[in-house]
This record gives C-alpha cells, structure tokens and sequence, in this order.
C-alpha cells in the first residue's frame, strides 16, 4: 500500500512514464497526470530479466518492481538505476540500515564488492516500516528513513554497514529518521502507548 500510494502520489503530481513489473499485480491504477503501464510476471512477460529489458526501451521515467528477491532482480534493477532510471521496490527486511547487507547476501562473495560500489552510486534512499496499533484502536507505521547522503555512500564504500545505524540517528537534517525516534516522537505525541513504543524500538 505504500509503494502504491507512492506511485499515485506521481500520478497525480508529475507527468512521468511510469512502468510496473509485478508478481502479481495487487493495485490497478487509473491515468491522471502520468502515463502508467502494468506488467504481470507469467501473464504478460515470461521473466523478470526480458521484462526489465523491455521496459528500458520505452523511455521510463520510474520503474516500479513488486518485489525484489533474488539476485538477478537486484543487479537488474540496479543496472537500470544506473542509466538514470528512478527505481522503486520492496524487499524483506527488519530495518533501512540493514537493508544494504540484506541486499549483498543475495550475490556470492566474489560479486558483493562490485555490487556494493553499485549501490553506493545509485541508491537514494530506504524507508522501512514496523505498524504499530494507536491509542485510538487503528494502525500506524513507525517509519525508519535512510537517505543517501556522503557519509552513508562512503560507510557502503568501505563496507562499514555496522556504522548506518548510528548515521541514521544523527543526521535527522538530511531526512533521516530511526525507529527510536518514530516511535518516541509518536509516543509523545499521544499516538501510542509507551508500552508499544517499547515494543516497537529497535533497543
């Protein structure tokens, strides 16, 4: 639901073409602002690698990938990143900062190093999610952000993930945001309990 509020945040505000690849598709969207064309792995394309392949050659502005989750559609996706395509996608895992070593487990020893160097140049920024139940008897998600600014590049560069962590915490003016602090920042503000919020943190 995210990643579609995100694409239809596009829709309605830029003119862009816009390419989904999904497995299956889950949200049918409506054309406002922006050209938006849905792709379904087994039904419309054979392989996740011939449909990304396809998609560069209509000019996209955004490709937009359902999931990502073995290596083939990390290093697609990456490689189209790298041509200047903006490319959004989800993936399995417990927080932003350990998202980079999620992603590198993926590929064998001799690749991470490559792979690693590639992510540094392309990636722009992870948002992961933990939902929380409110005060008021609903959900909401405390939003952990990492944004790609030169310290996280470099901390990928050399391969000191264990330092993104700490980045996050301290560089709340360029956007970023760890669990720890959503969740106080949501306690404060009466949206939770302390007990969830305890719940939630990462420590």
């Amino acid at each position: 639901t995210t990643l579609a509020a995100m694409l239809e945040h596009l829709n309605n505000n830029f003119r862009k073409h816009i390419v989904t690849l999904e497995d299956p598709i889950e949200f049918m969207f409506e054309e406002n602002q922006c050209l938006i064309e849905q792709r379904e792995l087994n039904l419309d394309t054979m392989s996740f690698h011939r449909a990304m392949k396809s998609a560069l050659r209509e000019d996209p502005d955004v490709i937009m990938v359902g999931e990502m989750r073995d290596a083939t559609s990390f290093q697609t996706s990456i490689s189209a990143a790298d041509t200047g395509h903006t490319v959004i996608s989800t993936m399995h895992t417990t927080s932003a900062n350990s998202s980079v070593g999620r992603i590198l487990e993926y590929f064998k020893q001799d690749e991470r190093d490559t792979v690693r160097r590639q992510l540094a140049g392309t990636l722009r920024a992870v948002m992961a999610q933990r939902m929380c139940p409110t005060l008021d008897g609903k959900m909401t998600p405390a939003i952990e952000i990492m944004t790609s600014n030169s310290t996280v590049r470099k901390a990928i560069e050399e391969n000191s993930l264990n330092k993104l962590a700490a980045i996050i915490e301290a560089c709340a003016d360029d956007g970023m945001q760890s669990f720890n602090q959503a969740v106080y920042k949501m306690c404060k503000e009466g949206k939770i309990s302390k007990e969830v919020a305890l719940e939630k943190a990462s420590n």
